[in-house]
């Protein structure tokens, strides 16, 4: 039998091990794709480090396991009922699983379904560990398997670690779609300069946004962001006041149309709730950073301005492949990434001593 190198966690403050596994086979309508690139999520270290404390709410896997988000690689071998994808495609492989027969997934409102579950990462509700036990295998091996309704097939100018990042840019893609962005819209990306939010400024780019808006706290970083598109593409850092009255000096008088949250769990809700004071009547607010501070909220301000507030998680298959089109296409430029690669048997060695970011510019991926 053919035999793959795979990390696994087997024990909680253990070094993950190399170990070699048998290659697996696809089920009738699953896919084997071998790995070539596997983007390692900034938080991956922290919930390897907090396995026992880990939100009770968002199960993990059993150990032992592989882990690894965002993979992308090329179909090897196909299940005798899979149509439409062919050995030597190259993919994405989007992370998130259903259950495919509640009544979110027959609706195709995959993320709504109770077992959601995040591939080679975490779930989201009691039935994780089921898609955990059909589909082992994260990026951080030389194969996975996958459902075929998970595939986004990359264009030939989307480069592999490229496609390890898309899991940042669908989650971006997918809030602003929910908002309804486009041409003449205007977004105010709070953290423009992180991970999620210079992924929402390239989506909104490619959308045809007019006017963005970022906020950030390293000033370097946020010109960086501004040369990117120095006409459209407008920042400040957090550290000056009064983000509504900059915003609206900077767009003609008037409240952005929508506001993209991409902050992290350590973010203070002010941050938050001063975005928001930057909205038009009938703003859309969404979240996607996962902010853990309760903000309090003004909602009968709100109801009077007809101002939306949305949490956004993940994304569909459908959304990332019209991403990846749109990439195809040159509307989405995804040029901007500075990519680290290391060898799979170096994992270990990475997260431990990952290099200094260059905020969402850097780009850290393993590559078995």
């Amino acid at each position: 039998m053919q035999s793959m190198l795979a990390a696994r966690l087997h024990n909680i403050d253990e070094p993950m091990r190399l170990e070699y596994l048998p290659i697996p086979h696809p089920g009738a309508t699953d896919v084997v794709v071998q790995v070539k690139a596997c983007n390692v999520v900034p938080n991956l270290k922290n919930v390897l480090a907090t396995y026992a404390e880990w939100f009770p709410y968002l199960p993990l896997p059993k150990l032992p396991a592989v882990f690894g988000l965002d993979s992308a690689g090329v179909v090897t071998e196909v299940g005798n009922q899979v149509t439409d994808v062919q050995v030597g495609d190259r993919v994405y492989v989007n992370p998130g699983l259903s259950c495919g027969s509640c009544r979110a997934c027959r609706q195709g409102a995959d993320q709504n379904c109770d077992s959601y579950t995040f591939m080679g990462y975490f779930a989201f509700g009691t039935g994780g560990q089921k898609l955990f036990d059909a589909y082992p295998y994260g990026g951080l091996g030389e194969y996975l398997t996958a459902p075929q309704r998970n595939l986004v097939k990359l264009p030939d100018s989307v480069t592999f670690e490229q496609g390890a990042r898309f899991g940042y840019l669908g989650t971006a893609f997918s809030a602003l779609r929910k908002a309804g962005a486009g041409p003449g819209t205007t977004v105010l990306i709070d953290g423009i300069s992180g991970t999620l939010g210079l992924g929402a400024c390239l989506i909104a780019l490619s959308l045809g946004v007019t006017h963005i808006f970022g906020t950030g706290r390293d000033d370097a970083l946020l010109a960086d962001v501004k040369a990117i598109a120095p006409d459209r593409i407008h920042v400040r850092s957090t550290l000056t006041g009064d983000l509504r009255g900059w915003v609206r000096e900077h767009n003609e008088g008037a409240g952005v149309d929508i506001v993209i949250d991409a902050l992290g769990p350590g973010a203070p809700a002010e941050s938050m709730l001063e975005a928001i004071s930057t909205l038009r009547r009938g703003g859309i607010a969404v979240d996607i950073g996962g902010m853990m501070e309760r903000p309090q909220i003004d909602m009968f301000s709100m109801m009077c301005s007809q101002i939306s507030l949305l949490g956004s998680l993940w994304f569909s298959t459908g959304e990332a492949q019209d991403m990846a089109d749109l990439a195809g296409a040159g509307v989405l430029d995804l040029s901007v990434f500075e990519h680290h690669t290391f060898a799979l048997e170096k994992i270990n060695e990475a997260l431990d001593s990952l290099p200094a970011r260059h905020g969402g510019f850097t780009n850290f991926i393993s590559v078995p």
